[in-house]
Formats: structure tokens, C-alpha cells, sequence
């Protein structure tokens, strides 16, 4: 099965520091990809990368087969890639439903007509709502964005995210700043992304035991290199992921098998 999200060679230089270094990476349909590595192992960048945040300076990201490379953000959000951020990103004075009913209007604009334009509007709100029961926010829609706890704020982008019905995922650290009682709803939520089976999920995560949980693959990152690429069991307790969480600096390697 090809790989419906890829880099190949994908390097970004800030002056003369090189954040993500020559990485190829390929991920596929009905996986979810754990992307771990130390402070500053280049891992938001290379997400920043891939969906389009920042301009490579070399290499290719591809999806589907197609080089989306002079894609930005916008256009590779309109193609499928769907990104959750490490700081929540929402319109904070716009009330919970509006946030969700915005990314479904965008998902179904291209569809609607001046004709349907009353019934497409009816079906972006029944959306919405939908997606709102699905991350447990139904009961605050109509509450501001801006008044939501820190933990309700990430289940509101990830229903964004699901609204806009991406087939690329990327969760940058979903469960930062959230108390031990709101970590379970996430990791349900991205379970049931996962569960569905068609989805290409990533997920950057420093919390080993969220990794564990979820991951059916993991690609260590150490000094913009990709160091380690498989089975959790395996890169975990492979001496290349110790000696990168250790501060040291391991080999580059393609793959650790298990």
C-alpha cells in the first residue's frame, strides 16, 4: 500500500542551524506514528514542516503520491492534512458551536450553491453538534471559546479538527498542561480515530506511557535526525532511544527491529 503522507530528504536551516536534517519518513493509511525525541530534537518543526507551517529548504513532502512542497498551510488543510497544536489555537470570542460550525462550513463550502446555501447552513450546525457530542462539549456550545478551561479548549480543537474531516492527523503533545482527570478524553478521542481505520495518524508526544498506549509505530528524532524508525517495544528499549533521552548523540539509523 503506498503512503499517504511522505518526506523525502525534508531539511529546514535557520542560519547555519539545521533543525530537521535530511529526514525521509513515510506513513500510512490506519497508523498512528509516534514522533518522540528529547528538547529540541526537531519534532514540532518537522510537523511544522509536513503541514505546511514553514517552508522547507530542501527535500519534498509528498501526499497521496503528489509533491505538495509549495503548498502552505492553507492549501494542505484543503487536501486533508488536519493539525492539532502544541498551544490551542481557536477563535476565542466566538462561542464553542460557532468554532466547530466555522471548520464545517469550510470543509462543505465547495459543495454548497446560492440554492442550498439555507440547507447547507442547517447541515453545518447539525455537524457541528455532532462533533461536539463526540469530544463531550455538547452541554457548553454556547459558551465563548476564550471561558473555556485549559483541557476543554483541546477537546474544542480537536473537534475542529474532525470537522474539517481530514485523512491526516497531527496531534503536537494533545495532552500538555491537561490535569490527570482530562488526559483519559483525549487519548479516547484520538482511540477512536485510530479505530476507524482509514485515518494516518502522527502524534508528537513526550509522555512514554501515552506513546505506549496509542502508538502502533514510533520515529525518534535527535538533533533533527531521524535516529530510530519501528515497533514501540523495540525502539524503546533500543540503546539508540536511551542514549538520545541520555543527551548523547546517537547514530542515525533506519530502522530498529524487534
Amino acid at each position: 500500500m503506498p503512503p499517504v503522507l511522505e518526506t523525502r530528504d525534508l531539511t529546514i536551516r535557520f542560519g547555519g542551524h539545521v533543525a530537521v536534517d535530511g529526514v525521509s519518513c513515510a506513513f500510512h493509511a490506519g497508523t498512528l506514528t509516534a514522533i518522540v525525541g528529547p528538547n529540541g530534537a526537531g519534532k514540532t518543526t518537522y510537523f511544522n514542516l509536513m503541514s505546511g507551517q514553514l517552508a522547507a529548504t530542501s527535500g519534498t513532502t509528498l501526499l497521496d503520491g503528489d509533491d505538495i512542497s509549495m503548498l502552505g498551510a492553507a492549501g494542505r488543510a484543503q487536501r486533508g492534512i488536519g493539525r492539532a497544536f502544541q498551544i490551542t489555537n481557536l477563535f476565542p470570542n466566538l462561542s464553542v458551536g460557532e468554532n466547530v460550525r466555522l471548520a464545517a462550513q469550510a470543509r462543505g463550502r465547495a459543495k454548497a450553491s446560492l440554492f442550498s446555501l439555507w440547507s447547507s447552513h442547517r447541515d453545518w450546525i447539525e455537524k457541528a453538534d455532532h462533533y461536539l457530542e463526540e469530544v463531550n462539549l455538547a452541554g457548553v456550545r454556547d459558551t465563548l471559546a476564550a471561558a473555556l478551561p485549559h483541557g476543554d479548549k483541546r477537546k474544542l480543537e480537536v473537534a475542529i479538527m474532525m470537522a474539517l474531516e481530514p485523512r491526516v492527523f497531527m496531534f503536537d503533545e494533545p495532552t500538555a498542561g491537561m490535569s490527570v482527570e482530562e488526559v483519559p478524553v483525549i487519548l479516547d478521542l484520538i482511540q477512536k480515530l485510530k479505530a476507524d481505520g482509514t485515518k494516518t495518524i502522527l502524534l508528537v508526544e513526550h509522555k512514554m506511557d501515552v506513546v505506549r498506549s496509542l502508538a502502533d509505530r514510533i520515529v525518534v528524532l535527535h538533533n533533527g535526525r531521524l535516529v530510530a524508525d519501528g515497533e514501540p517495544a523495540a525502539v524503546i528499549a533500543s540503546p539508540v532511544v536511551q542514549e538520545a533521552y541520555l543527551g548523547q548523540a546517537p547514530k542515525p539509523v533506519e530502522a530498529v527491529h524487534g
